[in-house]
């Protein structure tokens, strides 16, 4: 017989509060044509994507996640103190160690909580949701803060011209704790590694270091290329409206529910096509308000959907209550899906 006594948390979880922060610069499409042969028509048809945000060098990735947290506090209704755990979702923090969730977690104040990063792409959001979950219930944190957070305009080729008009910046936050009823259902997510070369950083960091740099990409000036984001783009785009779309009906089947009664879709903002097609696909009511933020913000990998979360209350477009179906899919290929009560 164990010895081990037996942890024990809340019944349930559910997100409590929600917070976002856009870099203060809007950059729309023809900043990006000053570097790529395309055109704004081209651009808005491919992607829907009008303008994005880009960060200015005191706009890091921490203190846009210590604004976006704020917020979610605030909205939550607790205190800093009060946080157990601090989960940070990014692929765009350069410093291997420490983790910039312990710096947030300092910058926010709250206290000595348990603080880690997570890679994991565009799903980042969806796993660390999962995560926190996971600790309110299984109780080692009753209030738990899951970031999103990308500076992806550091890792854009801007003479790319299949990603150059992608990527965004901003962060967005939520608070996650204990719930007398179940307000995040399961998580459908996976991986599927042998895609994984259909996104990617082009050039390994170690390259930098004691590599043969004749190797390395030139851009127009000849200087050697900082690494950047890439993808396989029709690869990408088959993959994503085709077999997200499974994984978004999984998702809603393990909640015990259907697409009737949903009254708010938000899949990671990454491209207006793919959106509109898991909608068609998944045969979505009229009712439903789906977000579509990427129009104005771009693609901020794991920050799309808290951000398009709180943007869709903040406008009314979306209320407190409402039940809301979150899917996160990219660069691994990995993925992360489930229903959730909006806060």
């Amino acid at each position: 017989m164990s010895k081990i006594k037996p942890s024990k948390g809340a019944p349930y979880a559910r997100i409590l509060g929600v917070g976002g922060y856009r870099p203060t610069r809007v950059v729309p499409n023809e900043v990006i044509l000053e570097k790529i042969d395309s055109s704004d028509e081209w651009i808005r048809s491919r992607s829907g994507i009008s303008t994005r945000h880009w960060a200015s060098p005191e706009e890091t990735v921490t203190a846009m996640s210590v604004e976006a947290s704020g917020k979610a506090i605030a909205d939550a209704g607790i205190t800093p103190e009060q946080i157990g755990a601090v989960i940070v979702s990014t692929v765009s923090h350069f410093k291997q160690t420490p983790a910039v969730a312990t710096e947030i977690a300092d910058k926010v104040g709250a206290g000595k909580p348990a603080a880690f990063d997570i890679s994991a792409g565009c799903a980042g959001f969806g796993y660390g949701l999962t995560l926190a979950k996971g600790m309110i219930v299984e109780g080692s944190a009753e209030y738990v803060l899951v970031i999103g957070v990308e500076r992806l305009s550091d890792l854009t080729d801007l003479e790319d011209r299949a990603t150059a008009f992608l990527f965004g910046d901003g962060a967005g936050a939520v608070i996650v704790g204990p719930s007398d009823e179940p307000h995040i259902g399961p998580t459908v997510w996976g991986s599927e590694g042998d895609k994984s070369e259909t996104i990617k950083q082009t050039v390994p960091w170690n390259e930098f270091h004691g590599g043969d740099v004749s190797q390395l990409p030139l851009n127009e000036a000849g200087e050697i290329k900082f690494p950047a984001i890439t993808q396989e783009g029709q690869a990408v785009f088959r993959w994503a409206v085709f077999e997200m779309a499974k994984v978004a009906q999984q998702a809603l089947d393990a909640a015990g529910i259907t697409a009737d009664d949903l009254d708010v879709f938000i899949p990671h903002q990454a491209n207006m096509r793919i959106i509109d097609s898991m909608v068609k696909t998944l045969k979505l009511p009229a009712h439903v308000t789906v977000a579509r933020d990427v129009e104005t913000t771009g693609n901020t990998s794991a920050a799309s959907i808290p951000l398009a979360m709180e943007r869709l209350l903040a406008t009314g477009k979306a209320k407190s209550g409402d039940t809301a179906l979150v899917i996160g899919f990219g660069a691994g290929l990995v993925y992360a899906a489930t229903v959730v009560t909006l806060p």
